[in-house]
C-alpha cells in the first residue's frame, strides 16, 4: 500500500498557470459544465454502435460515400462561438477543436475504442527508426499534402509548432506543452516529403504530437500565434476551409465551405454551419428546424420520441410507444419524469433553507425553459396560430433521430486530502468502500439505454482499448468494511453494523424492474422504527397495487403497464425520500449518535457541487453519495455554488471536502492525466504547486510509474504500467472515478456518418445528406 503522504502546508494556488508547465486547465472547465444525462430514446437499425464492449462506444448513422449526395449545408449547434481559431491557445474551447479537426491536418485520428490510428490522408507512414542513443520518429508525408495557398506541408511547420508549444519562449501562450518539451530537434528526414524529430529522452505518446497541426503562418511568431490566429486561419489543409479565412468576432456561428484544394476525398457537404445554440434553445431550434445535429437533453429526446405518435394520444402514450429501448429490450422512456421528479425532490429537500429556497429558483427557471421550449412557442417563428405552430414543431421533430454513446468524459468524486479529515488515507478509503458506485452510474446511465456499470479506471474509459477495471485495490466494498476502517481511524459511533441498503426490487409481468429500494435499519429509536416500518409497508402496498395493474390476464394495453409501473416507482420514490429525512434528522440532531465523533469533533464533510442548469444530475448524483455516507455515520453538508464559481473558487483553491467534477477521456493517459494525479510539491515561496491535482492527494510512486509509463515504447509493457498506475491511483483513494457520461444527440434522419462519436475523431468529408431513393 502507497504511504500516505506527508501532510502538506495550507494549500496556495498561484493566481495564473506558469505557461512553461501548465497542461490545458480548459479542458477540466469545459468538461466540469457540460455534463449532460443521455438519450432517453434508443437507435434505428441502421446505427453502427461501434466496437467498444458495451455497444455504445458510438451510435452513428453510418453509410457509404456513394449513398451520400454531393451538396448541402450542415447546420451544427455548438455550446458558444469560438474565441480563437488556434486550438493551442489557452482561450481555445470545444468549438476551436470541431473548426481544426475539419480544416487542419491530424497525423494520428482516434478510433472508437480511443485508439490512435494513422492518418493515411495526410501520412504514408510513421515510425521510430531509433531508440538509441536517442528516440527519432520518422514521418512521411503524403506526396500531395499541399496547403490552400499551396505550399507544401512540412518540416518548417513542424519546426514552428514545436518551437512554440516547447515551452521555451514565454512569449508563445500556449495551454500546454507536454510532450514538445521532450523534443530535442525538428528537422527534414533523410528522404523526400520526411520530417525527422529527435527526442531528448524516450516518449511513448509521441503519436499525440502535431495534431491538429498548424501552418507556420500561425505558429512561427507570438504575435501570429496569441492574436492573429485569433481571427484569422488563411490557409487549410483539411476537406473544409474556414469561409474568407477570417473569424467575425460578434457572429454566432462560424462557416466552414469546402477546401477545393483538399487532396484527399472531396467533401459531400458543401459546407459546415457551426452555429451557438444554448443547450436549453435547442428543444425550440430543433422543433423550428433550424439545426440538422445538436447534442441535446433528456427532456427533448423525449419530445422527438413523442411527436412520433398523434397529438391525440397524450403525452404519457406518445413517449411510451416512441420504440426506445434499453440494451436489454426494456422501454428508457417509461420512468424518466418520475425518476427525475423523486430525485429532484430529494435533493431539495436535504438542503437548509436558505439552500432550498435558491435551488428551488433554479430548478423553476430550468423548468420554465424547457416548459417554454416544448410548448406551442416552439413554433412560433413558423407564423401561423398556437396549433399550426405546435403541429410544425411535431412535423419537424419527426425528421430527427436520436443518437446515444458513452461520451468521452467521467464523472469522478474528488477528496480533497490537504485539510480535514481526509487527510488520513483510511478515511478516503472508508468513503470509497460506502459508496455504491454501481447503483449510482444505474441511476445516470439506466434511463438512457446504457450499460449502468461503475468504471473501474482512471485512465481508460469502459470502451476503450487496455480498459481493466482496477478498483479492487481499494479492499472489501461495502458498509461494514467502511465502519471497520472509519473505526480503525478512531471515528467512533455511528449506525448499528447491521444498518444499510436492502434491495427490494420486484419485476412486473412485462420484465421491466419496479427497481423499489429501502434502507433497512434497525437498533433506532422507537419512533424511527415505527416510521421504517410504515415506509415499507407503503413499499409494499405500491408494489402489490402496481402489480395487479400490470399484471391482468389478456391486459397488453402497453400504456397501462408503464403507467403502473411509473406509479410503484414514484411511491418507492416517496419513501425512500421519507426514510432518508428520518435518518437525516437523526444524524443531524444536537448528541445524535448516529454521526461519528472522534475526541469531540464529529465527523461532517462539505460536498461542493455546481448550481446551474446542465448540472442537475450531477447534483442528483451527489444526492446519492451523501445519502450513503449518512448511513455509515458521515454528515454531508451539501453546498451548491454559482458555475462560474465552482471551478476556480472552490476546486482550484481547495475549499472542499468532496467536490464532484469531470475530466476528459484521452488516447494518450500516460501523457494527458500525469499532471491530473502528480504529487503536490512546495515551491521554494512556500506555495503548493498542484498543476491539476485538485484532490492534493499523490505519492512518489505513482509519479515513479508516470515517469516510467512515460518513456516505455513498448506498446505491452507501458499497458502493464498502466494498470500499476492505475491500482496505485485508487489505493491512495484521492479520487474515484463513477461513471461515463452519457452522449445524446439529436440527428436529422436524413444525415449520414454523423451522431454520437463517443471517442471517435469525426470523418468530415464523409458526412452529408444521403440520396434520394
Amino acid at each position: 500500500m502507497p504511504a500516505v503522504p506527508a501532510a502538506p502546508p495550507a494549500p496556495a494556488v498561484p493566481a495564473a498557470p506558469d505557461r512553461r508547465t501548465a497542461t490545458r486547465p480548459r479542458a477540466a472547465v469545459l468538461a466540469a459544465f457540460l455534463l449532460l444525462p443521455c438519450a432517453l430514446t434508443g437507435c434505428g437499425a441502421e446505427e453502427d454502435s461501434g466496437e467498444g464492449k458495451s455497444g455504445a462506444a458510438r451510435d452513428l448513422s453510418v453509410a457509404a460515400r456513394d449513398q451520400v449526395r454531393d451538396g448541402g449545408v450542415l447546420r451544427w449547434a455548438v455550446e458558444t462561438a469560438p474565441s480563437t481559431l488556434n486550438a493551442f491557445h489557452d482561450e481555445a474551447d470545444a468549438t476551436t477543436d470541431r473548426i481544426a479537426g475539419a480544416t487542419l491536418p491530424a497525423l494520428f485520428t482516434v478510433d472508437s475504442r480511443g485508439r490512435p490510428q494513422l492518418n493515411t490522408d495526410v501520412l504514408e507512414s510513421a515510425e521510430v527508426t531509433e531508440r538509441e542513443p536517442q528516440q527519432k520518429v520518422v514521418y512521411t508525408l503524403h506526396p500531395e499534402a499541399r496547403w490552400s495557398d499551396g505550399r507544401r506541408v512540412g518540416a518548417a511547420d513542424f519546426q514552428a509548432q514545436w518551437k512554440a508549444l516547447s515551452g521555451a519562449d514565454n512569449a508563445f501562450w500556449a495551454a500546454r506543452n507536454t510532450g514538445y518539451d521532450q523534443v530535442h530537434k525538428v528537422a527534414e528526414g533523410p528522404g523526400p516529403r520526411e520530417v525527422e524529430v529527435t527526442f531528448a529522452r524516450p516518449f511513448s505518446d509521441w503519436k499525440s504530437l502535431f495534431t491538429p497541426l498548424y501552418p507556420e503562418s500561425v505558429t512561427g511568431e507570438p504575435e501570429a500565434f496569441n492574436d492573429t490566429s485569433r481571427t484569422s486561419l488563411p490557409v487549410a489543409a483539411g476537406p473544409f476551409r474556414v469561409e474568407d479565412g477570417t473569424l467575425d468576432p460578434g457572429a454566432d456561428a462560424v462557416t466552414l465551405e469546402r477546401n477545393p484544394k483538399w487532396w484527399g476525398e472531396t467533401a459531400k457537404l458543401d459546407a459546415i454551419v457551426l452555429t451557438a445554440v444554448p443547450r436549453k434553445e435547442r428543444a425550440r431550434a430543433l422543433a423550428a428546424g433550424r439545426v440538422d445535429l445538436a447534442e441535446i437533453r433528456p427532456s427533448t429526446a423525449e419530445r422527438i420520441a413523442a411527436a412520433k405518435e398523434p397529438a391525440s394520444t397524450g403525452r404519457g402514450a406518445a413517449r411510451g410507444d416512441a420504440g426506445a429501448k434499453t440494451a436489454g429490450g426494456q422501454d428508457a422512456t417509461e420512468d424518466a419524469d418520475a425518476e427525475d421528479a423523486a430525485q429532484e425532490k430529494d435533493a431539495a429537500k436535504q438542503e437548509d433553507a436558505e439552500k432550498e429556497k435558491d435551488g428551488g429558483k433554479e430548478e423553476k427557471e430550468e423548468g420554465a425553459a424547457e416548459k417554454k421550449d416544448g410548448g406551442a412557442a416552439q413554433g412560433a417563428e413558423t407564423g401561423g396560430g398556437a396549433g399550426d405552430a405546435a403541429d410544425t414543431g411535431r412535423r419537424n421533430l419527426r425528421q430527427y433521430a436520436v443518437r446515444r454513446a458513452y461520451a468521452p468524459v467521467y464523472l469522478q468524486l474528488a477528496l480533497n486530502g490537504s485539510t480535514g479529515p481526509l487527510r488520513d488515507e483510511r478515511v478516503r478509503r472508508a468513503v470509497a468502500r460506502a459508496l455504491d458506485r454501481e447503483a449510482l452510474a444505474a441511476a445516470a446511465l439506466g434511463p438512457a439505454g446504457l450499460d449502468g456499470r461503475a468504471l473501474g479506471s482512471h485512465l481508460r474509459m469502459y470502451d476503450q482499448a487496455g480498459y481493466q477495471d482496477g478498483s479492487t485495490a481499494l479492499g472489501e466494498p461495502g458498509p461494514a468494511s467502511a465502519a471497520a476502517l472509519l473505526a480503525s481511524a478512531g471515528w467512533r459511533g455511528g449506525p448499528p453494523a447491521d444498518a444499510g441498503p436492502g434491495a427490494g426490487a420486484d419485476a412486473g409481468p412485462d420484465g421491466s424492474p419496479f427497481a423499489v429500494t429501502a434502507p433497512v435499519l434497525t437498533g433506532l429509536t422507537h419512533s424511527a422504527a415505527t416510521g421504517h416500518a410504515a415506509v415499507l409497508r407503503q413499499t409494499a402496498h405500491a408494489q402489490t397495487r402496481a402489480a395487479r395493474a400490470a399484471g391482468k390476464d389478456g391486459d397488453d394495453d402497453a400504456a397501462r403497464r408503464r403507467k403502473a409501473a411509473e406509479a410503484a416507482r414514484e411511491k418507492a420514490a416517496e419513501a425512500t425520500e421519507a426514510l432518508d429525512r428520518v435518518l437525516g434528522g437523526l444524524l443531524r440532531a444536537e448528541g445524535g449518535s448516529l454521526v461519528r465523533a472522534r475526541e469531540g469533533e464529529k465527523l461532517e464533510l462539505r460536498l461542493v457541487l455546481p448550481a446551474g442548469d446542465r448540472t442537475s444530475h450531477v447534483r442528483r448524483t451527489g444526492d446519492g453519495i451523501a445519502r450513503m455516507l449518512r448511513r455509515v455515520g458521515v454528515d454531508v453538508r451539501i453546498t451548491r455554488v454559482p458555475d462560474a464559481a465552482f471551478l476556480q473558487d472552490h476546486v482550484v483553491s481547495g475549499d472542499f471536502d468532496l467536490a464532484l467534477y469531470s475530466w476528459p477521456a484521452t488516447a494518450f493517459p500516460v501523457t494527458d492525466t500525469r499532471p491530473v494525479f502528480a504529487k503536490p510539491v512546495v515551491s521554494l515561496d512556500g506555495a503548493l504547486l498542484i498543476e491539476q491535482n485538485y484532490t492534493r492527494v499523490g505519492t512518489d510512486q505513482i509519479d515513479q510509474l508516470f515517469e516510467e509509463a512515460a518513456g516505455e515504447l513498448d506498446e505491452d509493457a507501458r499497458a502493464d504500467l498502466v494498470r500499476r498506475i492505475d491500482a496505485r491511483l485508487w489505493a491512495a483513494a484521492g479520487s474515484l472515478p463513477l461513471y461515463q457520461h452519457p452522449q445524446l444527440v439529436a440527428v436529422d434522419r436524413r444525415l449520414a456518418n454523423a451522431g454520437a462519436f463517443g471517442l471517435q475523431t469525426p470523418r468530415y468529408q464523409d458526412i452529408g445528406f444521403v440520396r434520394r431513393r
